[in-house]
């Protein structure tokens, strides 16, 4: 029994860490209906963003993700707005802070099959949006590019001319 409880204690922690983290989301209706009202429109394929500036001190971004009956059943809407808050995930520390967006899912899953996809189109609506540089995407790029565990070469003193 206790077995069971540690691996499901386990899963657990490995889920919450692939969450958005509860302050991260726009939680409150108003919130978001404010933000897809008032907000800045960006568009591309199968996603919509809305950008509004928020005035949280400290200041912090917030998300919504929102996916129509359009998009299919449950499990489809359900699998693109997965994809859309893992590719926020890693791109959240890389953006200007300061703004709530509300991610509107509006295609099929034919259009966003994976996470590639997803978080490229959310990479280029973010950079027309100006929350995103892309200085800090290529700064992202390098970082995933390198190993895990590999760190950049050492610089020594010791010259052996010298």
């Amino acid at each position: 029994m206790s077995v069971i409880l540690t691996t499901l204690h386990a899963q657990l922690a490995t889920l919450h860490s692939v969450m958005v983290s509860r302050d991260l989301r726009l939680r409150h209706e108003f919130d978001v209906r404010q933000t897809r009202s008032r907000g800045k429109a960006q568009a591309e394929g199968p996603i919509v963003i809305r950008v509004l500036r928020n005035t949280l001190d400290p200041t912090q971004n917030r998300y919504a993700f929102v996916a129509g009956k359009r998009v299919g059943n449950a499990v489809a809407r359900n699998r693109l707005k997965r994809l859309c808050r893992e590719a926020i995930r890693h791109l959240n520390p890389l953006l200007t802070q300061g703004y709530d967006f509300v991610v509107i899912v509006r295609g099929t899953t034919a259009e966003m099959p994976d996470y590639a996809t997803a978080r490229a189109t959310l990479e280029r609506l973010l950079i027309r949006a100006r929350v995103l540089t892309p200085e800090a995407l290529a700064t992202l790029a390098e970082d995933e590019a390198r190993p895990e565990g590999a760190s950049l070469p050492a610089q020594t003193t010791d010259h052996p001319l010298a």
